[in-house]
């Protein structure tokens, strides 16, 4: 009992919990994905799986339409994210929490049953499901994920700043322009980032809200993955898995040149 209790005395045995999960849940399938995505049907090392993606029109026009639908859907959230992440972070307090409430209640629905519900809307709207209610599921999905980071990055930018901006002269717009826009650029970059990758990577919205008829990158990716495809499947994963660690550096580097330009200024 001693040595349990000196074991876990020390603070740097608690970390071992994380580092085991760590290991059960992060670094075995991503070891697993790279595996079959570099392996044939043999087990033999092979580059076939990336050839076929690159060999295929389908898969590759596939991946083209989900980064038009991804930029598409992400413009459209940051277009009406950013106006009312704005007019919250400016007022009152008690406000504010009612309006975070009204956005978060219908995050507290599973997200299968909005997008059914948005289904069941068109439906008595007499609208088509396409592109258009892809789009509209899309935005109602995952515009919260762009409105918040957007809101805590502007609820923490310095009010003497824009106090200063004002007291020398400048206009209402120019205190936007050049204060609290450059200021929030770290939130919209988290909101781009929250927002863009599950887009790509998101197949039930596209399934319900299409009737199967548009497929994007995660759907084919299911796909494969259902059939027990798993090299090539694996082979997609890696790709998306590229995709979003190449988003994340640009916007780590983005993020370190906008601090960079505000302590010069």
């Amino acid at each position: 009992m001693k040595q349990i209790l000196s074991f876990f005395g020390k603070r740097r045995h608690w970390s071992i919990p994380y580092i085991l999960f760590l290991l059960c849940f992060v670094i075995i399938p991503l070891g697993l994905i790279v595996f079959y995505a570099f392996t044939n049907n043999e087990g033999e090392l092979s580059l076939t799986n990336f050839r076929k993606f690159l060999s295929q029109p389908e898969a590759m026009n596939t991946f083209i339409y989900s980064v038009g639908i991804g930029l598409i859907t992400t413009l459209i959230c940051l277009i009406l994210g950013y106006p009312a992440a704005y007019i919250m972070s400016r007022m009152r307090s008690d406000r504010t929490q009612l309006l975070v409430i009204l956005f978060i209640l219908p995050m507290w629905v599973n997200f299968l049953i909005r997008t059914l519900a948005t289904v069941a809307l068109f439906d008595f709207l007499h609208i088509p499901l396409g592109e258009i209610s892809l789009i509209f599921g899309m935005v109602y999905n995952f515009l919260p994920f762009m409105i918040y980071p957007i809101y805590n990055n502007l609820k923490r930018t310095d009010q003497s700043l824009t106090e200063a901006a004002q007291d020398l002269g400048a206009t209402p717009f120019q205190v936007f322009l050049r204060t609290t826009l450059p200021l929030s650029v770290p939130g919209i970059s988290s909101g781009i980032m929250m927002v863009f990758m599950p887009v790509i990577s998101t197949f039930a919205i596209a399934e319900l809200l299409t009737m199967n008829n548009i497929k994007l990158f995660g759907t084919t990716l299911q796909e494969n993955i259902y059939n027990g495809m798993w090299n090539y499947g694996a082979a997609l994963s890696l790709i998306m898995l590229l995709l979003i660690a190449i988003t994340s550096l640009l916007n780590s580097e983005g993020n370190a040149k906008t601090a960079g330009e505000g302590g010069l200024l």
